[in-house]
C-alpha cells in the first residue's frame, strides 16, 4: 500500500470533511479538503492524487458530474464515492459515472479505512504484467497493450484479473460484484452495474486488438474468450 498517499476529500459538511481528513492523517496520509465541488474541481483536475474521495450531494457541482469529469480525465485514476444516498439507483449511477467504491453514510470508521486501504492496495501494486491473449496489462500503468495503447482503470484491471485467475470457468456477476466491487450483500444490488463496466472495458479494449477479449455466457455470467 502506498505509504503516505495524497487523498482529495471532497466533503461540504465541515464536520464530517474535518473528521474524514482527520481520520486519514492518523493512518499516515496526506489529506486535502474541499469545501464544495467547485473546489474540488479545480483541486482535482490540477494536480495528480493517489485517492479522490467524492461526496454526491455538494453544493455548484455534484458529486456524480465530477466523478464522471475526473474520469474522463483520468482514466486510472482512484474514485471513492460517498453519501447519504444508499438505494440502488444511487449506487449504479456512481459505478456508471466510473466510481472504483461507493460506500454510504452513515459507515463504520474501520469500514472506511478498509475501502480506503482496499483502493490504494490496487493503484500501486507495481511491476505487475498480466498477458490475456494478443493483450498485455500492465496493472502498475493502468494501461492495455496490443495494437496500441488504452488506459484502463483500477476495476478493469481488477475486473481482468478475476476473469484471467478463474479462465477455467464461468465467472458470475454476482461473484464480480462480491470479489471485485466488494459488496457483501450481492442479493441486493443490480447486477447492471457489472453488465455496464463489462460493456465499457470491451469498448476500451477493441482500440487495441480485433479479438474479443470478454465471452459473455448468456444467463451465467463472463469468461476470458476461449479463443485466447
Amino acid at each position: 500500500m502506498t505509504l503516505r498517499a495524497s487523498i482529495l476529500v471532497v466533503e461540504d459538511e465541515p464536520a464530517i470533511r474535518r473528521g474524514l481528513c482527520d481520520l486519514l492523517a492518523f493512518h499516515g496520509h496526506a489529506p486535502t479538503p474541499a469545501v464544495d465541488g467547485a473546489e474540488g474541481r479545480r483541486l482535482m483536475l490540477d494536480q495528480a492524487w493517489d485517492l479522490v474521495i467524492l461526496d454526491v450531494m455538494l453544493p455548484h457541482v455534484d458529486g456524480i458530474t465530477l466523478c464522471r469529469e475526473l474520469r474522463a480525465a483520468r482514466s486510472g485514476q482512484a474514485i471513492l464515492m460517498l453519501t447519504a444516498k444508499g438505494a440502488e439507483a444511487d449506487i449504479l449511477a456512481g459505478f456508471e459515472a466510473g466510481c472504483d467504491d461507493y460506500i454510504s453514510k452513515p459507515f463504520s470508521l474501520p469500514q472506511l479505512v478498509a475501502r480506503v486501504t482496499a483502493l490504494l492496495r490496487r493503484v500501486s501494486a507495481a511491476g505487475q504484467r498480466l498477458q490475456i491473449g494478443p493483450v498485455e496489462v500492465d496493472t502498475a500503468a493502468l494501461v492495455a497493450r496490443g495494437d496500441g495503447e488504452v488506459e484502463l482503470s483500477t476495476r478493469d484491471v481488477e475486473v481482468l484479473g478475476h476473469l484471467a485467475r478463474h479462465r477455467e470457468r464461468v465467472v458470475p456477476r454476482k461473484e464480480l460484484l462480491s470479489e471485485v466491487w466488494g459488496f457483501a450483500r450481492v442479493d441486493r444490488v443490480e447486477t447492471r452495474a457489472v453488465d455496464m463496466h463489462i460493456a465499457k472495458l470491451r469498448k476500451k479494449l477493441a482500440e487495441v486488438t480485433e479479438v474479443d477479449v470478454i465471452e459473455t455466457v448468456r444467463g451465467a455470467g463472463y469468461r476470458l474468450s476461449r479463443e485466447l
